[in-house]
């Protein structure tokens, strides 16, 4: 499949990518190695060359099946990973603490660089400056392509792009979850900063399957997510319903309209669907043969204006997963 490309400051990738986390965490029972590594090949023979992966996915798990996926071609795809700064330690320097975490995700990725090295979650305590620096030399060094920031607010953007001119910035963006477009995202196009989307289907929400008691169990995220829960499901229902509509109109399934939506708003955006099962790979890749036209976007902007989200992701649920597994 041809899929489209765009560009995140100056790395080319695919229009959609593919978000590899769910292979190691997040959505209940894990697929087996063998078939992790195929899904990750079929996305790449789907057209897709932008894999995203982090060291704290299943604890390194899903940066070494990145690694052995992707090791044939490494030089035909982009991969992005990330690294959670420790802020209590007093051992080591922050740069060395970057250094360490690097060279141990690109021992699992089986590679001598990554192209995009975000920091994981913007720390509130590290000055981002401190982190572009160090960043700017491992660029410098040809370790890294690139780097990001994840979550970030406009003023730590604006603060660390000074030092070290940022690749990308990678938040949650999706039909349920507009706040970056406040100021995030029109700042991330006026400084041609690329952006990530992860979860853009709200973590399969937008899919229009989510159903009041469906039940999920274990390591899943759907399980403290608040859009998920019973009342919130229900009363999500008015946007499935916008979805669906035009999804029956163009032909198209209501996650190809939702991914299509922000394709079509931001030419700097890439999102980064998961998926687990051959169709759902298949389906997201084809999202950017959805066009909009004007007047179609226009009308569907002007009626989710109008609706309510109910419901949200938010870190500190995600870690009830641990208190409740």
């Amino acid at each position: 499949m041809k899929v489209n490309k765009r560009f995140l400051r100056d790395i080319e990738v695919s229009s959609v990518g593919y978000g590899c986390m769910g292979l190691s965490h997040g959505y209940g029972a894990l697929p087996e190695r063998k078939q992790a590594i195929s899904l990750i090949q079929h996305a790449l023979d789907q057209g897709c060359t932008h894999f995203d992966t982090a060291e704290v996915y299943g604890n390194g798990h899903n940066e070494t099946l990145v690694g052995e996926a992707l090791h044939p071609v490494r030089d035909k795809v982009v991969i992005a990973s990330k690294l959670y700064i420790d802020e209590s330690r007093t051992d080591m320097s922050l740069e060395g603490q970057i250094r360490q975490h690097l060279d141990a995700s690109l021992e699992r990725l089986n590679t001598d660089y990554i192209d995009i090295y975000y920091q994981h979650r913007v720390s509130q305590t590290v000055a981002v400056e401190e982190v572009a620096a160090c960043m700017g030399k491992l660029i410098q060094e040809g370790k890294i392509r690139g780097w990001g920031q994840s979550q970030a607010t406009a003023d730590q953007i604006k603060r660390a792009h000074a030092v070290t001119p940022l690749t990308a910035i990678q938040s949650e963006y999706s039909l349920m979850e507009r706040v970056f477009e406040e100021e995030v995202l029109p700042l991330c196009q006026a400084l041609n900063i690329g952006f990530v989307a992860f979860s853009p289907l709200a973590s399969g929400f937008l899919s229009g399957k989510a159903q009041p008691q469906s039940q999920h169990a274990g390591d899943d995220v759907r399980r403290v997510i608040t859009r998920f829960s019973d009342e919130n499901t229900a009363r999500n229902q008015p946007l499935i319903d916008l979805i669906q509509t035009l999804a029956e109109r163009k032909a198209a399934t209501p996650a190809q309209i939702s991914l299509a939506w922000m394709l079509c708003k931001w030419p700097f955006v890439t999102p980064i669907p998961g998926g687990r099962r051959v169709e759902r790979i298949n389906e997201n890749m084809a999202a950017d043969k959805v066009i909009f036209s004007p007047s179609e976007f226009k009308e569907f902007e002007n009626k989710l204006s109008q609706i309510k989200i109910y419901g949200n992701r938010t870190d500190e649920d995600i870690a009830k997963l641990k208190d409740n597994a």
